[in-house]
């Protein structure tokens, strides 16, 4: 049964030391910011985050960052304008890197939650990227062997949810959500509604109650209509 709560502090309370946790979004969009906020007062260290980046300016990822929480990231791009915090952490050799190319990455995640137990992909053959990983040539082409990935907890942003956990998205925000929902052991989501069961459309979910255990609603603020120009 999918819990519902309002409190993401008890949405996260189970993530304990030492747990490999996916985060969802692409830089800020999807990012679920309030769940991660929750995981930094929960106290959890020595993580390992699977995420597309490693955190932007000092919220959401880059403040558990900051927070001295994580001790590995496995990331397709760390560095950019705003990463300071992973940056002063990678250099003074407090945080450990496993850069993956982006769609090793998703295909990794799928490939955790699919049951697959590794693919050959084309992609980083012949760089530093393939060292130590079985390679082999198929129809004259070199490829890389690469395993999934899988993780103790998802923390998912969606845009809302059923009374069955049934998740949909909203635009770019989808991102890697619904294939990490599929990849961890327990799934925690982040939505800003929560609809009775049968108001959402079966055509629209994408991620099925089935990949979700705990739904935070965690309502978005209307803005001011002097905000929105009216």
């Amino acid at each position: 049964m999918t819990l519902f709560t309002h409190d993401p502090d008890e949405a996260v309370a189970a993530i304990g030391d030492g747990a490999t946790v996916m985060i969802g979004g692409f830089g800020p969009a999807g990012q679920p910011v309030e769940l991660v906020e929750a995981l930094v007062r929960s106290g959890a260290r020595d993580l390992t985050v699977v995420n597309n980046n490693a955190g932007n300016g000092d919220t959401g990822l880059a403040m558990l960052i900051g927070k001295g929480r994580v001790r590995k990231v496995i990331c397709s791009f760390p560095r950019q304008s705003d990463s300071h915090h992973f940056d002063a952490r990678y250099r003074a050799g407090e945080i450990e890197l496993e850069l993956v190319p982006q769609g090793n990455l998703a295909e990794r995640i799928r490939a955790g939650g699919a049951g697959i137990g590794g693919f050959f992909t084309p992609t980083g053959y012949g760089t530093q990227l393939a060292e130590g990983k079985e390679t082999r040539e198929i129809d004259g082409r070199g490829y890389v062997l690469e395993l999934p990935l899988t993780a103790d907890f998802a923390l998912v942003k969606a845009h809302s949810a059923d009374g069955m956990g049934n998740l949909t998205y909203r635009k770019t925000a989808r991102n890697f959500g619904p294939v990490m929902a599929t990849a961890a052991a327990h799934t925690i989501v982040q939505v800003s509604s929560v609809v009775p069961t049968g108001g959402m459309d079966p055509e629209v979910v994408v991620t099925p109650g089935i990949f979700v255990d705990t739904v935070v609603e965690i309502p978005v603020a209307e803005p001011a209509p002097e905000e929105v120009g009216q």
